[in-house]
């Protein structure tokens, strides 16, 4: 797979694929920049050769056309400051003036498109739609490691066109989880967190014979302990779970693999942040509700973790966007921030729970796609990636 390293933009156009996915409030106000900062040094490195920039990207999930809510014009302003240049826009992403403002873009200069799901085609993987993407630039890059798991027009499409490389970013996300998969140093624990068990069957399965252990949290434990027999009063159940969830106990003990769940439970009547919370030191009675592990399981996580060499992290313990529910995810991330380990958070709500204590720069790599990174994880190939592998 080429990078951007294997090229010198000197005189041409790289169309960049970027995940400007980003979060923005009321007023149109970026709430979250990490994935823009995190494209930057493939968009400089093309400058900096002396080349131009298109960037394309998706916003939001917009489902009937071009609306002002998902509109890429909004970044605009940010892009300009964060990058010390005038960003170009264009109020479409095909078409006779994206097609001019591209063709007249000077090197050092970037054009940023307006947003490629206005068009049902990107979804789709629509090949006339990647061909007409296709003319935007000399050289397509793929920097959007959260897209890489869609066969879209943009993420995929594109490749049958215009040669093609992986942006830095994109090489760092198959560097890291990369190394999880096939190669972890050991001892290699696995924390799996989040709502679902449905959510994690793939990566338990595919990571299991390699971890030391797998630590679990969240609302997937409860289906779990309740599999073992546990009362877990009103707590997150995936009834049709329960058989799997049986049956990766029992794998992991004949491989002789530790699964660790809650020992004790952060519980309360009904979810909300004036709620009356109790520690529960054994099963949850009848109306309650587990909304966070308990000091017990903090210590008994901590214990396990402690020699771990790498450690895979996706999914947060408890409903940590409450501060009274957060001690168990904020406790297990900062000791983990502490340990001389390589450190691979999975996207989506762990990173925002690892941004959300300001642990983000002591961890190893914090994956950009919560979605993509949990399919390359689970063993399956992403079409975003394998496009690029024969370029």
């Amino acid at each position: 797979m080429k990078t951007v390293d294997s090229y010198n933009f000197a005189g041409k156009r790289a169309l960049i694929r970027v995940d400007f996915n980003v979060p923005l409030n009321e007023k149109f106000e970026i709430t979250d920049d990490t994935r823009i900062q995190a494209t930057l040094p493939t968009i400089r490195k093309i400058l900096a050769d002396g080349g131009s920039c298109v960037l394309m990207s998706h916003l939001g999930r917009p489902k009937d056309g071009p609306t002002e809510k998902y509109s890429l014009k909004h970044l605009i302003s940010p892009l300009s400051v964060i990058l010390g240049i005038s960003v170009k826009f264009a109020d479409d992403c095909i078409g006779a003036s994206a097609y001019e403002q591209a063709a007249a873009l000077q090197p050092g200069e970037v054009l940023l498109l307006e947003n490629l799901r206005f068009y049902k085609q990107e979804e789709k993987g629509d090949v006339e739609f990647a061909e007409k993407l296709s003319k935007l630039g000399d050289v397509w890059v793929n920097d959007a490691f959260g897209t890489a798991h869609r066969a879209h027009a943009s993420t995929e499409g594109v490749t049958h066109f215009l040669k093609s490389a992986a942006g830095f970013l994109l090489g760092k996300e198959i560097e890291y989880l990369g190394s999880a998969v096939e190669n972890p140093a050991k001892p290699f624990m696995v924390i799996l967190g989040g709502a679902k068990v449905s959510d994690k069957i793939g990566m338990i399965e595919n990571l299991l014979p390699k971890a030391d252990a797998i630590i679990v949290g969240g609302g997937m434990a409860y289906t779990f302990l309740k599999a073992q027999g546990r009362t877990i009063g009103n707590s997150k159940l995936e009834k049709d779970k329960l058989d799997l969830a049986k049956s990766i106990l029992t794998q992991a003990k004949s491989l002789g693999k530790d699964i660790l769940l809650p020992v004790d439970n952060l519980i309360v009547e009904t979810i909300g942040p004036d709620a009356k919370t109790e520690i529960c030191q054994e099963d949850i009675p009848d109306g309650k509700i587990a909304v966070d592990i308990g000091p017990k399981t903090i210590k008994l996580f901590k214990e396990k973790l402690k020699s771990a060499k790498t450690v895979v992290w996706n999914g947060p313990l408890g409903i940590f966007e409450m501060p009274a529910f957060s001690q168990g995810t904020r406790e297990v991330a900062g000791f983990i921030a502490g340990l001389e380990c390589t450190s691979i958070i999975g996207g989506g709500d762990t990173a925002a729970a690892i941004v959300k204590f300001n642990l983000e720069d002591k961890m190893t790599h914090i994956s950009t796609g919560g979605g993509a990174s949990l399919e390359y994880l689970e063993g399956k190939v992403l079409p975003g990636v394998a496009a690029l592998s024969d370029k």
